[in-house]
């Protein structure tokens, strides 16, 4: 199960807090994460990715948008889980899809 994490609108340049929200953070709950290490999608296609993301909806691991398959913004496209965040070690963002918005975790 992951945490819940408090998350800020940032300029995805500079880190700095942007006067704006995200009206999908609301939506987030505690989700057990997905225990498969890849993309779930490439794994099954026997495709290669690039980077990891896990859906803030359902936990389910996809690749990133550099990654030739591009699951997770077709995960987006069909199920409509507006939220992902990176799974990538030393990365802690998120990114609203419907909102073209870059999060941080909110330091408490």
């Amino acid at each position: 199960m992951n945490e819940l994490i408090r998350w800020q609108v940032v300029d995805p340049n500079s880190g700095a807090p942007l006067d704006q929200q995200c009206g999908h953070v609301e939506v987030i709950v505690p989700i057990a994460t997905s225990t498969i290490a890849g993309c779930e999608d490439c794994l099954r296609e026997g495709s290669e990715w690039v980077h990891l993301r896990e859906c803030l909806t359902c936990g389910r691991i996809r690749c990133c948008d550099n990654s030739p398959r591009q699951h997770s913004t077709a995960h987006w496209k069909a199920d409509g889980h507006p939220l992902l965040r990176s799974v990538e070690p030393g990365e802690s963002w998120a990114w609203c899809y419907p909102e073209e918005l870059f999060l941080l975790p909110l330091d408490d």
